[in-house]
């Protein structure tokens, strides 16, 4: 009996712990008739005593003394934690019998047999029924379909671009010979017009004409006439200058060739020469019948009435744009689509570091322009101290250096001229550029507000109709019922104006990129190459007076 005891303390000491079940749903309590069995056999274990035991209870103990240590050759007793359920073994359980009352273990629970750990662990809110993962699959297929479907798009219109850049037709289009006619406030200025090209809808290969700038102006409103309402991007024309212009026109032809009315009407002819170019580059603003007439028809254009900044129309457009901005301001929509959202954020910040570019460029040209009158006024000095200089060497010497700084102050203007028309009127034109750009999107904006308004109104009308079929009023409701179908037919086409200028604007502002691209990679190379070309001349000029410097005696 001693060693009975003594090995089932042993045996509680070293089994190892119960793994714990992995049901999800706790054990079933035992019932009403199970419970009086097990209290009706804990009474006879009771009774019976440890010294009351029969010959079966000695052969039901000496199998459990066996069936333990059979167990306990399997336990590790280093390890510092119970073995894995999928692992273990699951014991065999004994089979119940009716002298099995001494038997310690004959009333413990058979272990559950273990049930293998899942490689990852999903959380429930993760967990999804079979219902929902059906659902789940097209959704996602659908999500990757318009993400491909996109992808696609975005390459369509990249390669479409590519073409239009690759094809064999040609335009060239040069503004020159500016020349003022009459005088005082009626003078104004023409130019001409020269337009090489292999394009199918003119009529000559090359042609030219004689234009005013209200003329350039005219072409500007009426491409945007017809073309900003589909969301196409038209290039801004220099804008009209009343100083500048007031200059010119008051100044006499003499003094207009050398002077600041030089200066601002051959910015003017570049400007437009811009224009003209990024007009003809668009592959449907160069077809336009508004735009072959103006490079091509020899008759002189209707006069355009609306161009003039002091004007009504002037003032009339500058009313409608400071409503518009208003408008955009007060009733700004949250913006759904982020490729759009994007383009609005990046081109507010282009426009913002473009204008700060061009200041510092300006002060850059003022600079240059000061530093070019000083080099003059000490070549000027220069000279005037050789004549009055004695040593003749040294007389020459110094005649030599005022020669020097008058062709450095020659190359500090050409600098001044390459900042401000090579690279400061690339800026300017790309500032303007903005204005277009914004047009664009509010256009956008308009399409989105009209087709949101005809739903509005849609909603409304059937609230009407369901209120008249429940009053009984068929008359009325029949009414209703066709005012229903006119606006259903106003929203889908309100939704299908959206979509199309939705995908238009994308295509102009990824031709927008390119030509950007372009033309700042052209003008930036155009510019470094002039500047080394000035440096390399300024360090010519010294190389020379430097021999003849150290040969002063």
């Amino acid at each position: 009996l001693l060693e009975f005891l003594l090995f089932s303390f042993q045996f509680l000491e070293f089994v190892p712990a119960r793994p714990p079940t992995m049901s999800s749903s706790p054990p079933p309590f035992p019932s009403d008739d199970e419970k009086d069995v097990q209290a009706t056999q804990e009474k006879e274990e009771a009774d019976d005593g440890l010294f009351g035991m029969s010959a079966g209870d000695d052969a039901a103990t000496e199998e459990a003394e066996e069936a333990p240590s059979k167990d306990l050759e399997n336990v590790d007793l280093n390890a510092s934690s119970p073995p894995e359920p999928a692992s273990a073994p699951a014991p065999a359980a004994a089979e119940p019998t009716d002298d099995d009352d001494g038997d310690l273990f004959a009333d413990a629970p058979a272990e559950p047999e273990p049930v293998k750990a899942a490689p990852e662990t999903i959380s429930p809110s993760s967990t999804a029924t079979a219902p929902e993962l059906d659902e789940m699959v097209p959704a996602a297929a659908s999500a990757a379909s318009n993400d491909e479907v996109a992808a696609h798009a975005e390459a369509a219109e990249a390669d479409a671009i590519a073409a239009e850049e690759t094809d064999n037709f040609t335009c060239g289009i040069s503004v020159s010979d500016p020349e003022k006619i009459g005088e005082g406030m009626g003078a104004y200025m023409t130019y001409s017009v020269t337009t090489k090209t292999n394009l199918p809808g003119f009529k000559k290969s090359s042609t030219t004409v004689r234009r005013r700038f209200s003329d350039f102006l005219a072409l500007q409103s009426r491409l945007q006439e017809a073309h900003l309402k589909e969301g196409r991007l038209i290039p801004a024309a220099p804008e009209k200058s009343v100083v500048g212009m007031a200059k010119t026109k008051f100044s006499k032809e003499e003094q207009a060739k050398g002077g600041q009315s030089q200066d601002f009407i051959e910015r003017r002819r570049a400007s437009l020469e811009r224009f003209l170019n990024r007009t003809a580059q668009h592959p449907l603003l160069r077809k336009d019948n508004i735009f072959v007439e103006f490079l091509q028809s020899q008759e002189e254009l209707p006069k355009a009435a609306d161009t003039s900044a002091l004007s009504g129309a002037g003032m009339m457009r500058l009313f409608k744009g400071v409503s518009e901005v208003f408008v955009r301001i007060t009733s700004k929509k949250t913006e759904a689509d982020r490729w759009f959202e994007e383009k609005i954020t990046q081109y507010t910040t282009l426009e913002e570091t473009l204008k700060k570019l061009y200041t510092s460029i300006e002060s850059l040209v003022s600079h240059r322009r000061d530093f070019s009158v000083s080099t003059a006024m000490f070549a000027k000095s220069s000279a005037i101290l050789g004549n009055a200089e004695e040593h003749t060497s040294l007389a020459h010497v110094l005649a030599h250096l005022a020669n020097v700084e008058e062709k450095i102050e020659q190359l500090q203007l050409r600098q001044v001229e390459n900042d401000f028309f090579i690279f400061g009127e690339l800026i300017k034109d790309y500032i303007g550029l903005m204005s277009p750009l914004k047009a664009c999107f509010l256009q956008r904006e308009k399409a989105y507000n009209a087709w949101q308004t005809a739903v509005a109104n849609l909603a409304k009308k059937r609230e009407q109709e369901a209120k008249f079929t429940a009053a009984g009023n068929t008359e009325k409701a029949r009414l209703c019922q066709e005012e229903v179908t006119q606006m259903e037919t106003r929203v889908e086409k309100g939704e299908e104006e959206f979509n199309n200028i939705s995908k238009v604007i994308r295509t102009e502002i990824e031709r927008f990129e390119v030509h950007r691209q372009k033309d700042f990679k052209a003008s930036i190379l155009r510019y470094l190459e002039k500047l080394m070309q000035n440096q390399e001349e300024l360090i010519k000029h010294w190389e020379g007076f430097l021999p003849e410097a150290k040969a002063i005696a």
